[in-house]
């Protein structure tokens, strides 16, 4: 359907990257989606490492694995992982360690992160961008992991080639976050035309 108003969308942002140079350029994702759409971000505990809380613009609200059950005292109360889900009309999840894909691919729902993905509305747009050593890009069990994510629907915005943090050049950096934004933006106004 095409509208000449503006559209705004609800948008779940995800760090799982631990000890990472992508997961730095988490900040700047949820910077850029934030003059389209509300966002909520998740951070895994790993990634908080790289995450500078007081760097998110202030409207973001970012939630961790603490935040998960610290609300939850009794039957009928909210489970964030599910008023998340409910919430929001887009999911990115950037970037997307090797270890957290693998969860998704297994439907493993051991944080908050994995568990909205386990309980996610696969009508609703999920977009992962990788990251990760050149190694574990080309492994085996990725290509398994990434048929199956991609059997869910889930849509891939693909590593870059370049020097990576480790040290070795090759594919698995993550997307630029232009790249990334764009990616989402496109894809989301195809749907709404």
């Amino acid at each position: 359907m095409a509208t000449s108003e503006a559209v705004q969308e609800s948008l779940v942002m995800d760090c799982s990257q631990p000890r990472s140079v992508a997961a730095i350029k988490f900040e700047n994702l949820c910077r850029s989606f934030s003059e389209w759409a509300d966002v909520r971000a998740v951070a895994t505990t790993s990634s908080l490492h790289f995450v500078d809380r007081s760097s998110l613009p202030s409207d973001i609200v970012l939630y961790t694995d603490d935040d998960e059950w610290s609300t939850w005292k009794k039957i009928g109360d909210e489970v964030l992982h599910i008023e998340l889900r409910k919430w929001a009309d887009i999911m990115v999840i950037a970037p997307l360690s090797a270890n957290t894909l693998a969860k998704i691919a297994g439907g493993l729902c051991d944080n908050l992160l994995t568990c909205i993905v386990r309980a996610w509305d696969y009508s609703k747009p999920l977009f992962v961008a990788p990251a990760m050593n050149t190694l574990m890009w080309n492994n085996p069990f990725t290509e398994r992991h990434l048929q199956t994510i991609n059997q869910l629907g889930i849509i891939l915005i693909p590593p870059v080639t370049k020097r990576l943090a480790c040290g070795d050049y090759g594919n698995g950096a993550m997307a630029e976050t232009s790249q990334i934004y764009t990616s989402v933006r496109l894809a989301c106004k195809d749907a709404t035309t």
